[in-house]
């Protein structure tokens, strides 16, 4: 499964479109060299998070949808703090309020980019050497402009909506999430017909050009995230004590370091498993195509946990990553402390992940702090019409194409807006090259290609078009 070009991309689908009756045809050419300008001048607009200033990135979005005569609202500046706000759009159909409504979710800010580690300004949006370059053209800048030009595009063609489009622009969701949790607590009411989300957190993969598969994000892990501290009595690095906090702190995070939590499948990981295992060789084909029974077999086991994506998907996992002590070499410190990144799988009670913690560490000396308590649990079905459309417009650009459900690991605000009931899915509209994500994503000269941006309008047009 090739990805396709930029021309073939393009070139889709234009005859059905003009035999819908009263659907307008699209020129892609045009609309793609649109959101490559839109999303250039976007990226320009410096929200880096820390502070945010998402109110700027909010005041650009909502002049490109007035344009177009779609009314857009700056929401939340009071709570959210100076500069920063959220944004809200609705685009009403024929049919509006026959069928929920479908939101389109991204996020405004980014997070901080260093200008001597980058080839290029990150905040200049760039077109070069085929790609818009700037933080945020990948998360989430770039699909941010994908979905409103998308909007955009239905609104222009006149495809008979039975089903509203919401967009939706969050503030701080690289840092607290606070912009999403607002917006819920605050606007529920603009929500209460939304049946279908979507938004980052999707993945599709793609090594060497080639598609090995869409992916459709039902699920993700929950942060749990801990500090551990330990008390004792500063004094003298002369002189050793018992009473240095230090030691007691390394025993404890020796013996979390060495635990292997349970493994544990959970549904749409199953799914995943299955739709991914006819691209490998037997045996490995058989394991994956029952990943419940292969995690008992050592062999299988053992082979499928050395993958650090698989592995994190199957378990609870436990991160070791800052340490705090005493600021001096030769001075005892009072306290010493660690902070814990812990991830838990959707369906973990928090109360029993404790527990467990508490049984493997085994030292009351031990004090447990909970820095970022979780979110509400995300598993969405997958029976649903948005998830058929999605597989219809996947499976036209390339009819082997695998639709799966990937577990993203990190975090989005996806559980914020579960937590009203709505089915969520992290949905990717660009086919990106699995070390450009890597590469580009949190780090240096992030960048889309020309080609992603074309074809990410045309694919998440048609997924909208076909969930009506």
């Amino acid at each position: 499964m090739r990805a396709p070009t930029l021309t073939s991309i393009l070139l889709l689908a234009a005859a059905p479109l003009v035999a819908q009756g009263g659907v307008r045809p699209i020129d892609w050419d045009s609309l793609a060299a649109e959101t490559v300008r839109n999303l250039s001048a976007y990226l320009a607009v410096n929200t880096t998070n820390p502070p945010g200033n998402e109110l700027a990135g909010a005041r650009f979005l909502q002049r490109l949808l007035a344009r177009d005569g779609i009314e857009a609202e700056i929401l939340d500046t009071a709570e959210l703090g100076p500069g920063r706000a959220n944004l809200y759009a609705r685009l009403r159909g024929a049919g509006s309020g026959r069928k929920g409504a479908v939101a389109l979710v991204n996020h405004l800010d980014v997070v901080p980019a260093t200008r001597e580690t980058w080839s290029v300004d990150p905040f200049s949006g760039v077109v070069r050497d085929g790609y818009v370059w700037g933080r945020g053209a990948l998360d989430m800048k770039g699909e941010g402009m994908v979905q409103l030009m998308a909007m955009i595009a239905l609104k222009r063609s006149g495809v008979r909506l039975d089903r509203d489009i919401v967009f939706i622009g969050n503030a701080d969701e690289e840092v607290a999430g606070a912009g999403a949790e607002v917006f819920v607590r605050r606007h529920a009411d603009l929500l209460r017909d939304v049946e279908f989300l979507m938004t980052e957190g999707g993945g599709n993969e793609v090594e060497h050009g080639r598609v090995n598969y869409y992916g459709v994000g039902v699920a993700e892990k929950r942060t749990f995230w801990q500090r551990i501290t330990v008390h004792g009595t500063p004094s003298h690095g002369s002189r050793p004590t018992k009473l240095n906090p230090v030691p007691r702190l390394v025993d404890a995070l020796e013996r979390l370091a060495h635990y292997e939590t349970p493994l544990h499948v959970t549904p749409g990981v199953a799914k995943y498993f299955r739709d991914i295992a006819p691209q490998y060789p037997a045996p490995q084909r058989a394991w994956l195509s029952d990943v419940t029974a292969a995690l008992s077999d050592s062999s299988a086991r053992a082979w499928i946990t050395d993958n650090v994506y698989w592995n994190a998907i199957l378990r609870n996992t436990i991160s070791l990553t800052a340490l705090s002590g005493s600021n001096k070499t030769n001075v005892i410190p009072p306290e010493a402390s660690a902070e814990l990144d812990i991830r838990i799988l959707p369906d973990q009670d928090t109360a029993t992940v404790r527990a467990e913690l508490l049984r493997v560490v085994h030292d009351t000396a031990v004090h447990w702090h909970t820095l970022l308590p979780p979110r509400p649990p995300l598993e969405s079905p997958v029976e649903t019409d948005l998830f058929h459309a999605i597989e219809r417009a996947a499976r036209e650009r390339d009819p082997g194409a695998r639709v799966t459900t990937p577990m993203l690991t990190g975090a989005t605000d996806r559980p914020t807006y579960r937590a009203l009931g709505i089915v969520t899915y992290g949905f990717d509209p660009f086919n990106v090259e699995r070390t450009e994500v890597q590469r580009g994503v949190h780090g240096n000269d992030e960048r889309v290609s020309l080609a992603n941006v074309g074809f990410g309008v045309h694919y998440l047009y048609d997924v909208l078009r076909y969930v009506q």
